[in-house]
């Protein structure tokens, strides 16, 4: 392992997952590929560059509501996120998970694991 580089991979086995946080990437996985589901729109892209690590972003628009509102579905779309992601998710992509109005926020929690499972699932199917 060179340098300060975290391994992609835990001792436990899951995959490390890093949060995106520039413009140019959301703007990225915005051109790749996309699933939408009754509660939230993933993105997603093979970023080919070797490194195994998945990525991940989170985004909601004031169409879900007010700034209470936004971050409580983004808070939602986090825990889903954690929960799913490092057994789900292919190596070496970014994701980006969109978060829908009236849907996101009051959904129950299982239905919301349920569509980002089904939504990754689709887009690992179209390759």
């Amino acid at each position: 392992m060179a340098g300060n580089t975290p391994p992609a991979v835990s001792a436990s086995g899951a995959r490390r997952i890093d949060i995106l946080r520039k413009r140019a990437d959301f703007l990225a996985a915005a051109r790749a590929r996309r699933q939408g589901t009754a509660t939230m729109m993933v993105q997603g892209r093979d970023r080919r560059d070797g490194d195994p690590g998945v990525r991940v972003g989170f985004t909601c628009s004031k169409k879900v509501g007010n700034a209470v509102a936004r971050n409580r579905a983004k808070r939602r779309l986090r825990a889903v996120a954690r929960d799913i992601l490092p057994g789900a998710a292919q190596p070496g992509w970014d994701y980006v998970l969109i978060g829908r109005a009236g849907e996101t926020g009051e959904r129950p929690y299982d239905d919301l694991r349920r569509d980002l499972a089904f939504a990754l699932g689709r887009l690992r199917a179209r390759r």
